[in-house]
């Protein structure tokens, strides 16, 4: 008669020795993708599970994707430091945690002082099966009514109240679109 699986207990915490940090459900954190020249992956942990030792520590995780990952991919208006929350759950292993990051509302992302490395936004919610947002529509502004996008400057027309970009060209003249 062949084993049957161990029994795993759900973790309130856990201490990763490699980065010195504690971790919780709730927690995003930065994940070590399997080819190092990717970028890492970004998940927010939903539980912590060990086994009955208090060893084999699994994460389960709830994806974020970058613009990149999308169907569409990454459009002008979006952030360097966007990501979706996506449908996507998953179960890794605790030790392919390399760092814990924040992900930001947008309104809350604007409002930074500094972006940090570990700095992200969130804005929507993404569906890895049909590519769908949600919200499947964004405020847009400007004359060329694009969505905010908080990597590049925008100014306010005192004239008309209009937002406009403000688009720098290597020749050193500026064009508010």
């Amino acid at each position: 008669m062949g084993k049957g699986k161990a029994p795993r207990r759900t973790l309130d915490s856990y201490t990763l020795r490699n980065i010195n940090k504690t971790i919780k459900a709730g927690d995003c954190v930065l994940m070590r993708p399997a080819e190092r020249s990717k970028p890492q992956y970004v998940a927010r942990i939903e539980r912590i599970e060990a086994d009955a030792r208090g060893g084999n520590v699994k994460v389960h995780v709830r994806w974020y994707y970058r613009p990149e990952e999308s169907i569409g991919g990454r459009r002008q208006f979006h952030g360097s430091k966007e990501v979706f929350l996506s449908d996507h759950y998953d179960v890794q292993s605790a030790d392919t945690i390399e760092a814990k990051c924040t992900v930001h509302s947008f309104k809350s992302y604007t409002k930074l002082d500094a972006v940090g490395n570990d700095d992200f936004f969130c804005r929507f919610e993404y569906n890895s099966a049909t590519g769908a947002f949600n919200p499947d529509r964004v405020a847009v502004y400007c004359k060329c009514e694009m969505p905010y996008n908080p990597d590049d400057l925008m100014v306010q027309c005192e004239g008309c109240s209009d937002c406009m970009w403000e688009c720098t060209f290597d020749s050193g003249f500026t064009l508010l679109v």
